[in-house]
């Protein structure tokens, strides 16, 4: 079903290009084409989205980028304690953060995406380009993982150089991200050890290709925030920004 997409996928240089910048060379070019697929290019052909868009990879991405991050950190600040060592992951992994990692690496020209996207400026969308690049650390993982080799180490030598170096976080040189709204609201909540904050994604409408993701924050049970995004993670911190501004945080 991809091979519509991968016949007008940049060339094989434009890819050498990309594998070079990020110290990776894929055994299996199909999860590198995979990962910079947009799922607006399958929406407007009426094909499945999820299945061969990077959708499921930058969900997986996500994930493994938030082990090496948080590895990242414990190793280079041992003295930290937990409460600063969540800010700082929560700021190198935001989705300002990923977009600034995607535009080093040029993924908007690389991506596959529908004419409308695109001329709806898609290829500069913080939201698109954050998502690839969780979906490319996928992509990384999944293809080590079948050359047999430490996945997990392959993704972290990607990651790690988009980070802060060791001397950096000591220093406290680390230029944190505006907007943040749900690490602020952890901070202020967990100064009561037994307050429980709890994000649900209460509703979404719109096309596949452009969906409005709607969020509600609750602290002990109690909706306090509702926010909405073009992404689940920005209606979270839409919600978590809401519950601020009705708890009298000045942000």
């Amino acid at each position: 079903m991809l091979n519509e997409f991968t016949m007008s996928m940049k060339n094989n240089k434009e890819h050498e290009k990309l594998e070079k910048a990020i110290g990776y060379t894929f055994a299996k070019k199909s999860l590198l084409q995979q990962a910079l697929i947009h799922s607006s290019a399958l929406a407007e052909k009426g094909l499945t989205t999820f299945c061969n868009s990077n959708e499921r990879m930058e969900f997986l991405g996500d994930s493994i980028l938030s082990v090496i991050v948080s590895r990242h950190l414990y190793r280079n600040l041992p003295q930290k304690p937990e409460g600063e060592l969540t800010k700082l992951r929560a700021n190198l992994i935001c989705e300002e953060a990923l977009y600034k990692y995607a535009i080093k690496l040029e993924l908007g020209s690389l991506l596959i995406m529908s004419k409308g996207e695109e001329n709806s400026g898609g290829r500069e969308r913080k939201s698109i380009l954050s998502d690839a690049f969780e979906a490319l650390i996928a992509a990384v993982y999944l293809d080590s993982c079948e050359r047999g080799v430490d996945a997990l180490e392959c993704a972290a030598d990607f990651v790690v150089p988009f980070l802060p170096t060791k001397e950096a976080l000591e220093g406290g040189k680390v230029k944190f991200h505006i907007g943040d709204y749900k690490t602020a609201l952890q901070e202020i909540i967990q100064k009561d050890p037994n307050v429980v904050i709890e994000y649900e994604i209460v509703g979404e409408h719109g096309e596949a290709h452009c969906k409005t993701f709607e969020a509600s924050v609750k602290i002990d049970d109690e909706i306090t925030g509702i926010g909405s995004g073009s992404t689940k993670k920005e209606a979270e911190q839409q919600s978590a920004k809401a519950a601020l501004i009705k708890l009298g945080a000045d942000i």
